[in-house]
C-alpha cells in the first residue's frame, strides 16, 4: 500500500477551493470544519486542502503544525476514504493549541463522512 502524500491527493488550484465551498456540504466538528464534494466519474482517490487562517491561530508554528497534523491523519486513511475532494478549516480558536485533540477532532470528521447517511423519513 502506498502510503505517501503525492500531489495528486492534494488540492492546489484556487477553482478547487472554489468548488468544493460552491458544494456548500460540510461536517463540523468541535475544532474543525470538513467542507466536502464528491468527486467526477472515474477519480478514485480522495485529495485534502487546507486552510488555516491567522485569525484563528496567530503563530505560524502552531498553524504549521495543524496542518502536519491534519496531512498524516488523512495519508494513513485516505485509502478507506470514498472519492471526495476534502477541505479542511480550523472553525473554533483553541487555546492553548493541543495536536492530539485536533488529531482526534479530524478522525471524528473522516468516520462521519466515511458513515453511509441514512435518508429521513417523508413525515
Amino acid at each position: 500500500m502506498e502510503a505517501s502524500f503525492a500531489r495528486r491527493y492534494r488540492l492546489t488550484k484556487t477553482d478547487e477551493f472554489s468548488s468544493v465551498f460552491g458544494f456548500r456540504k460540510a461536517i463540523r466538528g468541535t475544532w474543525l470544519m470538513l467542507h466536502y464534494q464528491p468527486r467526477a466519474e472515474g477519480h478514485t482517490d480522495a485529495r485534502l486542502g487546507l486552510v488555516v487562517g491567522k485569525k484563528l491561530l496567530k503563530r505560524a508554528v502552531d498553524r504549521n503544525r495543524l496542518k502536519r497534523i491534519v496531512r498524516e491523519r488523512f495519508r494513513l486513511r485516505r485509502s478507506g476514504l470514498p472519492a471526495y475532494d476534502l477541505i479542511v478549516r480550523l472553525a473554533v480558536k483553541q487555546k492553548p493549541f493541543d495536536g492530539r485533540v485536533i488529531g482526534e477532532d479530524f478522525g471524528n470528521l473522516l468516520d462521519r463522512l466515511s458513515r453511509p447517511r441514512l435518508k429521513k423519513e417523508a413525515q
